[in-house]
């Protein structure tokens, strides 16, 4: 039962998807970040939902399909890796130690530096989901494989999720206080660890279930992931001294967006088209 009620935390906490209230006790709260993945599932089912819907149904333009899209997942989430993204860039950008950047942190004030790398960041973001929607618009024209296209952004949100999870209960904490120390402390971190890596293991697996070219997309996503992680633990330490909610948070958007560049890439080197053709 208490596995139920990490579940339910899990997607009320980091996502605007209507749940059941439930007190926070304790031992609910021990497998919350075994759940977090689920929220990804979710998240990019309702992103590869849109884009069916946009593309096929409505049949609405690539470009407003991506502009919509890049929407989506903040809806979904209602902001709240964001918010991690936001309060981080202004705290790396203060070029403070350690202790004024976990203040800034803190601050519910946001900052010009926030602001632009928010900006920058959604352009970026948009212009490879409007990449990754003309993949999409040809896909049927060239023969791909339409349906992996659509179950890839399942994959790459499902599994940043546990490696975020991971971060979590693996990582050195800046500090003693806060939404990751608190799930951090109630974790049963030996079984969290393992049901994290099983859950990315099921995510490349997952992908193989399309043939060579879905467990090749499947990879790559998992090689850029593994990249990013690698950087924001090294970030983490050398910049706060470990690793907080924001921060966490910070590391969602940077590999969500690294995970849509690295599919788009394979696309434009053939790779998915050869294989998945």
């Amino acid at each position: 039962m208490n596995g139920l009620y990490s579940c339910i935390i899990a997607i009320s906490m980091y996502s605007r998807l209507p749940m059941p209230k439930v007190e926070w006790r304790k031992e609910r709260m021990a497998y919350v970040m075994c759940c977090f993945p689920i929220v990804g599932l979710l998240e990019g089912a309702a992103l590869a939902l849109w884009f069916w819907l946009g593309m096929k149904l409505f049949r609405f333009s690539e470009l407003f399909t991506a502009l919509a899209g890049a929407a989506v997942p903040l809806l979904v989430t209602g902001g709240i890796h964001m918010d991690g993204f936001l309060d981080t860039m202004d705290a790396l950008h203060s070029y403070g130690d350690r202790e004024r950047k976990l203040n800034i942190l803190k601050d519910p004030h946001i900052g010009a530096f926030a602001v632009i790398g928010m900006a920058v960041y959604m352009l970026i973001y948009t212009g490879i989901l409007y990449e990754y929607t003309s993949m999409l618009a040809s896909a049927g024209v060239r023969g791909r494989s339409e349906g992996m296209l659509y179950f890839l952004p399942v994959v790459a949100f499902t599994m940043e999720r546990a490696f975020s999870g991971l971060s979590v209960v693996a990582f050195p904490l800046a500090k003693q206080e806060g939404l990751a120390a608190g799930f951090a402390a109630a974790a049963k971190k030996r079984m969290e660890r393992l049901a994290l890596l099983a859950w990315v293991a099921f995510c490349v697996l997952a992908s193989a279930l399309f043939g060579i070219g879905g467990l090749a997309a499947g990879l790559a996503v998992l090689s850029v992931q593994l990249l990013v992680f690698a950087w924001y633990y090294r970030m983490s330490w050398r910049q706060f001294g470990g690793v907080t909610g924001d921060l966490a948070g910070f590391f969602l958007q940077v590999c969500e967006a690294a995970s849509f560049g690295i599919l788009v890439l394979f696309s434009k080197l053939v790779v998915i088209g050869g294989l998945a053709g």
